[in-house]
């Protein structure tokens, strides 16, 4: 039986997460940039500083639909603001603008046209008198109500003006941000393309979806997940599939797959098990040199044995995620993750965390970083509850119902109910 005493030695000689991410991020660089046209931008990661080449609106134009008016013909002898008591302003209506409309024109004393929201402001016009506040004339309009000088007038660059940094390197093409890129009259921005991801998953007793699993097999739900999860994160992810625990087999798929990928996931085989194959393939030296693959036991509950190094010519970097689902799952969000944000050159590479405060006690093993699926909440008077979600960090249960990840240090053996924890937030879009 393992004492305490050992447990707690075993777990000092493994590597720290915190540096191990370190020592794996710095060894990735973000892909380079491509100009892309602006409708096929979105989702990609803006590799420059996107700056507005024109102004937004372009041209002073009507807010609302109403009479362009000059306010100095509305005061004084009208309706007062408030729209208390007062005579109605009688002006004549010279013309008709629209949104299309490009001739200029000026406005005289005692005059207006009538506008469309979106058509071109008169030259001499100040103020937009909305129809809801006038007798809705056609050849001369009463107006019952004097709103503010420059009410319902948009200003050339009011919003935008020229020059304005729109967008920083580093931010998510968004479908908002799209339309503001196309109203400052860019067509082509220059991105980070999304990197492309090929998963693969390795075991000799893994079968396909779509059966139950029989002594000696074990349904390959990792694959699935994985490519599921990289895709999440806006990566072009691509299912290889089961290859079994053939040294050749797995050498020349991961030969063949560097043309194709920007990064590499395997799960299974990372441990030290006379069964784990990936471990022994990848990391063995060849003709006195190490293998392409280091493997390092990170203080990391679930799941400690991680791989990490590049295959083929062109060094396509690989990520090597143990075999049970729930490891492989944490693994990713722990390490795949950041991975593909940083080839993406998406800023910050990892997901967003709060403090939260605990509803329930719960225990954890020493000298690991346990990442545990749980509830997060909004309380109404501010700031987070969380609930962890019971089976731990290896449900698949628990982690399919998860909108946060409970992280607990490695000092912390015990987290008392009422205690304040860090939550990473999963973007859960139901």
């Amino acid at each position: 039986m393992t004492s305490t005493a050992d447990a707690e030695a075993a777990a000092n000689e493994l590597t720290p997460l915190a540096d191990y991410l370190g020592s794996v991020l710095r060894r990735l660089r973000a892909l380079p940039p491509l100009d892309l046209d602006l409708t096929q931008a979105y989702g990609n990661v803006l590799a420059s500083d996107v700056v507005a080449p024109h102004s937004f609106p372009a041209f002073d134009q009507a807010a609302v639909d109403g009479y362009a008016a000059r306010w100095e013909d509305l005061v004084g002898y009208g309706p007062v603001p408030s729209g208390g008591p007062g005579r109605p302003v009688r002006l004549n209506v010279v013309g008709d603008l629209g949104a299309a409309s490009w001739r200029p024109v000026r406005l005289t004393p005692g005059s207006c046209f009538s506008v469309a929201a979106g058509a071109p402001m008169p030259i001499a016009a100040d103020v937009v008198v909305p129809v809801e506040w006038t007798d809705q004339g056609m050849a001369a309009v009463e107006i019952f109500r004097t709103p503010k000088r420059g009410y319902g007038v948009r200003r050339a660059g009011e919003e935008l003006p020229a020059g304005t940094v729109l967008a920083r390197a580093g931010t998510y093409v968004a479908p908002a941000l799209v339309a503001v890129f196309a109203a400052t009259g860019i067509g082509h921005v220059v991105v980070r393309p999304s990197p492309r991801v090929v998963i693969v998953a390795t075991g000799d007793e893994l079968v396909d979806v779509g059966r139950g699993s029989q002594p000696g097999q074990v349904v390959d739900a990792n694959s699935h997940a994985l490519t599921a999860a990289a895709a999440e994160v806006g990566a072009l992810a691509y299912r290889i599939g089961i290859c079994d625990d053939d040294p050749e087999g797995l050498r020349g798929l991961l030969e063949d797959q560097t043309l194709r990928a920007d990064l590499i996931i395997t799960t299974g085989g990372t441990g030290t098990g006379p069964g784990d194959m990936v471990r022994r393939i990848l990391s063995r030296r060849e003709g006195g040199r190490a293998g392409p693959v280091t493997f390092t036991d990170v203080a990391l509950y679930p799941g400690t044995a991680l791989g990490f190094g590049t295959v083929g010519a062109e060094e396509v970097p690989v990520v090597c995620l143990p075999g049970e689902p729930g490891a492989a799952l944490i693994g990713f969000e722990v390490l795949a993750r950041p991975a593909i944000q940083l080839l993406a050159g998406a800023e910050p590479v990892f997901r967003p965390s709060v403090r939260a405060h605990l509803l329930e006690t719960i225990s954890s093993p020493g000298g690991l970083r346990e990442f545990r699926p749980a509830h997060v909440a909004e309380r109404r008077g501010g700031g987070y509850t969380v609930q962890p979600l019971s089976g731990g960090p290896y449900t698949l249960s628990g982690l399919a119902e998860a909108n946060g990840l409970m992280v607990l240090g490695e000092r912390v053996t015990t987290a008392a109910a009422g205690s304040t924890v860090d939550v990473l937030l999963l973007d859960r879009r139901r």
